[in-house]
């Protein structure tokens, strides 16, 4: 069975390393941009079963990139996960939430919470 592939998408470096790094100790084959000019062309070419979307970065923003995939035909039935620091956390809450139909994950954020939205979705991609 082939590596699950996910690109992650965040302006922040750092960010892209440590999830990078824990979602390829989990076996998966991670790609990543730090744009979203570079996420949309990453996700046509390489065709990702999932990904992981920062919303906030700056020029195109998480929201702008999700639209414009959603608009590609090669792209737009990839599952996408947003990841944020704009929702408040209490008591947990904030891992998983569902807004405007979209997972939406803030930050910071536990790893088993995220790990596994992530193997729910990343079988949702349908190759045709």
């Amino acid at each position: 069975m082939s590596k699950k592939k996910i690109l992650i998408v965040d302006d922040e470096k750092d960010a892209l390393f440590v999830l990078g790094k824990e979602l390829t100790s989990r076996h998966y084959e991670v790609i990543s941009a730090e744009n979203g000019n570079d996420a949309l062309s990453l996700a046509e070419s390489e065709q990702p079963n999932l990904i992981i979307l920062d919303i906030w970065m700056p020029g195109m923003d998480g929201a702008e990139v999700s639209e414009k995939l959603r608009e590609n035909p090669k792209t737009k039935d990839i599952p996408v996960v947003f990841l944020t620091c704009l929702l408040e956390k209490k008591n947990g809450e904030g891992q998983g939430r569902l807004v405007a139909n979209k997972v939406v994950i803030a930050k910071p954020y536990d790893i088993e919470s995220l790990s596994s939205q992530i193997e729910r979705l990343a079988n949702l991609k349908i190759y045709s």
